[in-house]
């Protein structure tokens, strides 16, 4: 698996056939959108000059879930390498926001860096605040020491917890904090808005795991789980969530330019209430909406998925994503069969032209850009689901990404016979969560994308 919150930042895909498909490729269903609506905002990438502390000048950020890492040089093999970081901030009070960053790393074994000491012993961290995206102006800056009171362990990454000031009569600013390898110089990048003043539940409230000790940097859990919604100070006061049993439609074609329909209401299902900073748990998949008021605009955006998620295993689960290399007619024939697994076997096999091998390892590579799209990109549907969902699943991970407020931009350029590659994604507005983008479709894709999806039909992709 090539990342956990982040993807590895400088990844090939194999030379692609250039076979080009059918038309039926075109054929996708049009995404939904609700009053409650689904679709999203996101955040930006802006870098700074270079003084002291503060982290130097870079337009560029790295592929990772948003906000991202960024790098400034190619990491050698044997390097020791922050590959990716995630951020998320809460308000503590008028004067101050605490930052909490995932951070994955490898050793130059390729081993991840699960042992606060070696991260802190080899690298260094500053910050700078600045106004905006476009705005150079620096509002403050400082260094993050790395400790063991400042990094936990996570599972297989850090997450790294700090607190940044409020400088005079900011309302709000972009945090871009810098995190460098001492013996290389090499540079990993992150860039995060943040607001002093609370305008959202998600300003001062997010989820953490049962014990309220380490905030959970993405919008889904588990069935069963238990999970707590908190703010820094611990208070507890009722939030009020309702249910929405909807199965949101998968992204486009990104040669599909005809009209979006307009945004469809989404049925309540049921509601409940829950207490701030109390354990609970949500036994029935779906997606909650959290508030402190059933009037307020924005809240908190939650997905409950299956125990396996973002691994996908079930076969009536395993034909959805297959959507984005098949034809009409391939998956008409998948949703209607009786017995979904030997439909799902006999898809493979007959791309494969009855190679049980090619098939297998292709099933592997193609399920594990899946997983990692849920992993990374899952807002109010599921990660495959969604326009970055459907881009990383097809040509992998972007070899550079550029971010400002309005946008992101992720660039290949380390394609075989394909000088580069761009696919712009929009910021929109969304009440469940803060990082929904929508791609900018054109048909002019058509000559790179097809070549692309033949080689998955043709077992020609390695990962």
């Amino acid at each position: 698996m090539r990342l956990l919150y982040a993807l590895a930042l400088i990844s090939a895909l194999s030379a692609c056939s250039t076979t080009k498909p059918t038309q039926e490729y075109d054929a996708r269903v049009k995404e939904k959108g609700g009053s409650r609506q689904a679709d999203p905002p996101s955040s930006g990438s802006r870098q700074a000059s270079s003084r002291q502390a503060a982290p130097s000048d870079s337009r560029q950020v790295a592929p990772v879930s948003s906000p991202a890492a960024a790098q400034n040089a190619p990491r050698a093999a044997g390097d020791w390498a922050v590959t990716s970081i995630k951020g998320k901030y809460l308000i503590i009070d008028s004067s101050t926001v605490r930052v909490y960053m995932n951070l994955t790393a490898r050793q130059p074994d390729g081993s991840p860096v699960t042992n606060p000491s070696d991260l802190s012993g080899r690298f260094q961290i500053a910050y700078v605040l600045y106004p905006d995206y476009n705005n150079r102006e620096r509002l403050g800056y400082g260094n993050v020491p790395l400790n063991d009171q400042t990094l936990v362990r996570e599972g297989d990454h850090l997450t790294l917890t700090f607190d940044v000031k409020r400088p005079k009569d900011v309302v709000s600013a972009v945090l871009l904090t810098e995190l460098t390898e001492v013996s290389t110089g090499a540079k990993a990048r992150n860039d995060l808005p943040v607001r002093f003043k609370a305008v959202k539940l998600s300003d001062r409230y997010a989820l953490f795991d049962k014990n309220g000790q380490l905030p959970q940097l993405r919008n889904y859990v588990n069935i069963g789980d238990t999970v707590v919604i908190r703010s820094v100070d611990g208070s507890s006061k009722p939030l009020f969530a309702f249910r929405y049993k909807h199965d949101f439609d998968a992204a486009s074609s990104p040669m599909n330019t005809s009209t979006r329909p307009a945004p469809r209401s989404l049925s309540v299902d049921s509601t409940l209430t829950i207490t701030a900073n109390q354990p609970f748990t949500l036994p029935r998949e779906g997606l909650y909406y959290f508030m402190e008021d059933t009037t307020d605009a924005y809240g908190i955006g939650l997905v409950v998925t299956d125990k396996r998620f973002p691994k996908m295993t079930r076969p009536d689960k395993l034909i959805k994503p297959v959507l984005y290399m098949s034809t009409g007619s391939e998956i008409s024939e998948l949703n209607q069969a009786q017995d979904t697994k030997k439909a799902f076997d006999r898809y493979w096999l007959s791309l494969m032209s009855g190679n049980e091998d090619v098939a297998r390892r292709t099933i592997k590579a193609y399920f594990d850009r899946v997983e990692e799209a849920n992993r990374l990109f899952t807002s109010y549907k599921e990660g495959w689901k969604t326009d970055k969902g459907m881009i990383y699943i097809v040509l992998g991970p972007p070899d550079r990404v550029q971010r400002n407020r309005e946008r992101e931009v992720w660039v290949y350029n380390r394609r075989a016979n394909v000088s580069e590659i761009t696919f712009t994604f929009t910021k929109k507005p969304n009440q469940f969560v803060e990082d929904h983008y929508e791609l900018v479709r054109y048909i002019e894709y058509q000559p790179i994308w097809y070549p692309i999806v033949e080689a998955w039909r043709t077992g020609a992709i390695r990962e």
